[in-house]
């Protein structure tokens, strides 16, 4: 997949209120990772084998994953973390399949605006939201400088 890019300011905290003095140690790398990873978990998202690495507000993505799915949620996830701006996905995909575009949302977005400009069709927003979950968890909660997985039809 190679390097996706996130706005660092926003996204889910896990890394507690100290993620800017983390971020600032070598010794605390660890730890970023660890908490990635963790947040990965929580969200119940599917691999066979996964390394999570932290240098400062990069993150690289090494492991297996079954599906080419599953590789993108896993870099979305830890992309739209606060502190987060750039991820390496290095995952290998057993079952190979073209990769989904992306959309960072901007203010005044919905998920029918976005379905509407990429698909041509507002009421395909189930799509991008079905594509999202975990991380989604209600169509109508999403902010600006969030990341979006947006498959093809």
């Amino acid at each position: 997949m190679g390097l996706l890019s996130f706005i660092k300011g926003v996204g889910e905290k896990v890394f507690g209120k100290e993620a800017p003095a983390v971020a600032a140690t070598p010794e605390a790398e660890p730890l970023r990772a660890s908490a990635l990873l963790a947040h990965v978990k929580s969200l119940g998202l599917a691999y066979n084998k996964l390394t999570v690495k932290t240098s400062g507000d990069t993150v690289t993505l090494e492991g297996e994953v079954a599906k080419q799915e599953d590789a993108e949620k896993i870099a979305l996830a830890v992309g739209n973390v606060e502190g987060v701006q750039v991820v390496d996905n290095r995952l290998e995909v057993a079952t190979p399949a073209p990769e989904a575009t992306y959309h960072t949302v901007e203010k005044g977005d919905t998920l029918s605006k976005i379905a509407q400009k990429v698909y041509g069709d507002m009421m395909k927003y189930p799509v991008i939201f079905e594509a999202n979950k975990p991380m989604l968890k209600d169509p109508d909660l999403i902010y600006p400088g969030q990341v979006l997985r947006i498959p093809a039809l």
